[in-house]
């Protein structure tokens, strides 16, 4: 059974930083593309984003590219996602995904998922 646990989430100010981890059990974590979506209070879950098996390509959505940077360790089994320059905008439920699929953003999307961890909360004051 594939099991994604999120730690890491917490209360920043805005600026500040924050590193999420998701690991991951369950599943030949190497044939795994994993990422990252968000779902903010009233708002959609929307993707954050993502990488491939090897981490060799990453992918971000356009509001977070040049502050947070997705990694994964295959040896640990482990995904995270360091999230710097943090802004109120940025709060929201962070999910950790697994799919055996591509790591691009088209096809990356909330309906592929094979996997789906609970998630783990960023809030970020002003």
């Amino acid at each position: 059974q594939v099991q994604l646990v999120e730690s890491g989430g917490g209360s920043v100010q805005a600026g500040g930083s924050l590193r999420l981890s998701c690991a991951a059990s369950g599943l030949t974590f190497s044939d795994y593309a994993m990422g990252w979506f968000r779902q903010a209070p009233g708002k959609e879950r929307e993707y954050v984003a993502s990488l491939s098996w090897s981490g060799a390509s990453t992918y971000y959505e356009h509001s977070v590219r040049g502050r947070f940077i997705i990694s994964r360790d295959n040896a640990k089994n482990m995904v995270y996602l360091q999230m710097n320059s943090l802004e109120p905008e940025d709060a929201a439920v962070y999910y950790c995904a697994a799919d055996r699929g591509s790591s691009r953003p088209d096809y990356f999307t909330e309906d592929a998922m094979d996997s789906w961890g609970k998630g783990t909360l960023v809030t970020v004051s002003s």
